[in-house]
């Protein structure tokens, strides 16, 4: 039998990582080994988690290194044959991880797989059961099912995905090994969408099995509106565009984003009073007129 890593990264929120480390706990999963990465917390609350948790181990990042940096940490530290990624405002259900585990198994081809996703507010509510290929020229994609009530019209379903969610996805550790960790210059969001690309070019396959479900609180360490994601959604838009587009269906990309994406978000922030969000936009379109599209640099200065 496969072993199972589970990894998850805390930033400045220990008491919905506790909730997660319980539920896991709760559902008696057999999982492997449990890796905690403090993601440069303003409180480090690592030595009292070792002492209250000793069979989790805990990885201290001093600075914040994203998303990406954060769970990459964990990967490293890792040494199940299957490694699943979770957020920490999410919450287990029964055999979450051996059902991910047994699509892994019986597919060799495949090297990521997510669960359904419920929003743990509003349980009934579906958040992900899939996603569709990408339009590579307007970097759009839909997600079937969100918001929908669950009333088992996606169950028993298990099939590929256009992408998997990054909230909760379990990967071969073979394949990491291939196409590389996840990608850090992305920071925060669109990074997982980016390593999807990744893994489907080192030959992979990526799946969802509706059949594995999970509750997820949702933008509890960004915030539901916050000029941070602001930021890194409209810059690593324009930035998965320039890694992942057709030179044909990028340059339409750049056109459609200046002149409709941001007339709209425009209009949208003035509408709304949301005026500060307006230099955040062009800040993010700015980044990627003057970095390339390795560059870590943020573009943005973290509080």
């Amino acid at each position: 039998m496969a072993s199972i890593s589970v990894i998850t990264v805390n930033f400045n929120q220990p008491l919905v990582t506790e909730e997660l480390i319980h539920s896991i706990q709760a559902q008696g999963s057999t999982v492997t080994e449990i890796i905690v990465v403090d993601n440069g917390s303003k409180i480090n609350h690592v030595p009292e988690w070792t002492t209250r948790y000793p069979h989790i181990s805990f990885i201290r990042s001093n600075t914040n290194l994203g998303f990406a940096g954060g769970n990459n940490l964990g990967i490293k530290a890792a040494t199940g044959d299957y490694l699943f990624l979770v957020n920490n405002d999410t919450e287990f259900t029964p055999r979450l991880a051996e059902t991910l585990a047994d699509t892994l198994d019986r597919f060799p081809s495949v090297a990521v797989v997510s669960p359904k996703i419920r929003f743990f507010s509003v349980p009934d509510t579906i958040q992900y059961v899939g996603f569709t290929p990408m339009n590579y020229y307007t970097i759009q994609n839909a997600s079937p099912g969100y918001l929908e009530k669950d009333r088992g019209q996606y169950d028993n379903i298990e099939r590929e995905t256009g992408f998997v969610h990054g909230a909760a996805m379990m990967i071969r550790k073979e394949a990491i090994d291939k196409a590389g960790l996840m990608p850090e210059n992305f920071f925060l969001y669109y990074e997982e969408m980016d390593w999807c690309e990744r893994f489907k070019q080192a030959g992979y396959r990526l799946m969802i099995n509706t059949n594995a479900l999970i509750y997820h609180k949702e933008s509890i360490s960004v915030g539901a509106n916050s000029p941070l994601k602001e930021y890194f959604m409209n810059r690593n838009r324009i930035l998965f565009a320039r890694r992942n587009s057709p030179p044909a269906a990028r340059l339409f990309f750049y056109v459609y984003f200046i002149l409709l994406v941001c007339t709209r978000n425009i209009l949208v922030y003035i509408a709304k009073g949301n005026f500060a969000f307006i230099p955040v936009l062009l800040r993010a379109v700015w980044w990627n007129v003057t970095n390339n599209k390795d560059s870590t640099v943020l573009g943005y200065t973290l509080k």
